[in-house]
């Protein structure tokens, strides 16, 4: 004879047994008094929250059993009740504080189980997850509902219990239907038609299968609930840090193209040549595209409410930001455009210079405006981002190199040009306004030569001044 055994939830072990042990070791038929006698035990353990597992086995000959085992399907019925117990089914660490991080987020936390009322109920208890019993839903009683009603109920239930993979799967539709975004958890292959339905689909590390994870979107390595709000806190982290880079770049684009576009129909020209455009892309694209993604999750992301479906990528906040900020940028530059050589007393080279430099410095204020999007205080917490920071000054420093080495690419003025030394002066003769002349003695009286004298005054012949231009009469005696 060959002992076959089953083990599993009590209320169905116990539907499949018509005969029990007693006390004595000895067989007995179970009727239903004695099996109305164990469904009360079983009850009054549920609540303390001990899950009921009952064990069962059935006899059978070697050629019955390899005659089953051939066909895949052995009987459940008619068999032997050997004995239930409680098992105390307890939250894992770290389980209530997440479900509370959820909540704090936005995120609505329902629990779908196998186990009945009693044990689901009490384990929600300690969770957090349930508040009260309406909440609470069976498998059945989801599934017997028609499809409006189903929706009706899918944003009140907490708690389903006695479910099946297929209500499961019929709660993610009902979800997903009224336009939440949803996120399914699972460790079975029975899961894997609701993670691929679900939005983000997050499966097991460790206790997973195969399939399972491969119909998921995100896995869990260490299989602990507590560990999804921290995939939440990084994706609004990510999300964030996009909308971040989105509003740096509109913020750019809108000021230089508006800025090229007004200066070109008033004066025919541009003040940033192709190159100096090359050259701030270059720049705010890899630079500050790495300054704004690489901000870490704070606590303050998980305050916020989540986003919808439907909610626009750029808000109204960032509309904001970007045409207050690329307003101002457009005023300043074109100010200097039209007015720099008046304010400044310069050329047109050294106003382009500055107005290329004055742009790519009003970029850099930009990524630290581009940093919180509603705050005030732009520079909190910046301290803790050395990669930002480092990022700001080696911009700074290229915008140097580009202004004062690379000249001749960027079509700029350096400050040696602008303003040359006294040596450099004297050669081209941009500082004499006059020359005083010295002699013994000069008498108008005399007769008179005229000369041309060139202005330019060569240094290298000690006592030589030649001057251009100005027809000077002398008298020498």
């Amino acid at each position: 004879m060959i002992h076959v055994h089953w083990r599993g939830d009590f209320e169905r072990i116990l539907s499949s047994c018509s005969h029990y042990y007693d006390n004595s070791g000895q067989v007995k038929v179970l009727d239903d008094e004695q099996r109305a006698t164990f469904c009360q035990t079983a009850k009054g353990i549920a609540p303390g929250g001990l899950q009921c597992i009952a064990f069962a086995h059935k006899y059978f000959s070697k050629e019955e059993y390899i005659n089953e085992r051939v066909h895949r399907k052995v009987p459940d019925k008619d068999l032997i009740l050997l004995g239930f117990v409680g098992l105390k089914t307890s939250c894992h660490p770290g389980m209530k504080q997440a479900v509370e991080d959820f909540r704090l987020a936005g995120v609505d936390v329902k629990m779908i189980t196998g186990e009945n009322v009693s044990i689901a109920k009490s384990i929600a208890m300690e969770c957090g997850i349930l508040d009260n019993d309406e909440s609470i839903v069976t498998g059945e009683e989801f599934r017997r509902c028609q499809e409006h009603i189903r929706m009706q109920r899918a944003d009140n239930i907490r708690l389903m219990a006695r479910s099946s993979p297929l209500d499961k799967l019929l709660l993610v539709q009902s979800l997903k239907q009224k336009g939440h975004v949803v996120a399914v958890t699972g460790d079975g292959i029975n899961d894997a038609p609701a993670l691929r339905l679900a939005d983000i689909g997050l499966s097991m590390g460790i206790q997973g299968t195969e399939v399972e994870k491969e119909n998921s979107d995100v896995i869990i390595m260490d299989d602990n609930f507590a560990s999804v709000p921290t995939v939440l806190r990084w994706g609004r982290c990510v999300n964030i840090n996009i909308q971040k880079f989105i509003q740096f770049q509109l913020t750019v684009n809108v000021a230089a193209m508006t800025i090229n576009f007004v200066a070109a129909v008033s004066t025919g020209e541009t003040p940033l040549t192709p190159a100096q455009f090359l050259w701030v892309n270059l720049i705010m694209d890899t630079l500050g595209a790495l300054a704004l993604a690489t901000g870490k999750p704070t606590d303050e992301l998980m305050k916020k409410p989540p986003v919808g479906r439907s909610d626009p990528f750029i808000t109204n906040i960032m509309w904001r930001n970007i045409v207050g900020l690329a307003s101002y940028q457009i005023a300043v530059i074109l100010a200097l455009k039209f007015k720099g050589k008046s304010i400044f007393g310069v050329n047109e080279n050294v106003v382009n210079t500055l107005i290329f430099t004055i742009f790519v410095l009003l970029q850099v204020c930009n990524l630290f405006n581009s940093r919180e999007f509603e705050a005030k205080n732009v520079f909190k917490g910046i301290h803790k981002n050395k990669l930002f920071l480092g990022i700001t000054g080696i911009t700074i420093v290229l915008q140097v190199i580009m202004v004062e080495i690379l000249d001749k690419f960027a079509h700029t003025e350096s400050s040696k040009e602008a303003n040359p030394p006294l040596s450099d002066q004297l050669k081209q003769g941009t500082l004499i306004k006059a020359v005083n002349f010295k002699s013994r003695s000069l008498d108008m009286s005399a007769n008179k030569r005229e000369i041309m004298l060139d202005t330019r005054i060569d240094v290298k012949k000690k006592g030589l001044i030649r001057i251009k231009n100005p027809l000077i009469a002398i008298n020498r005696r």
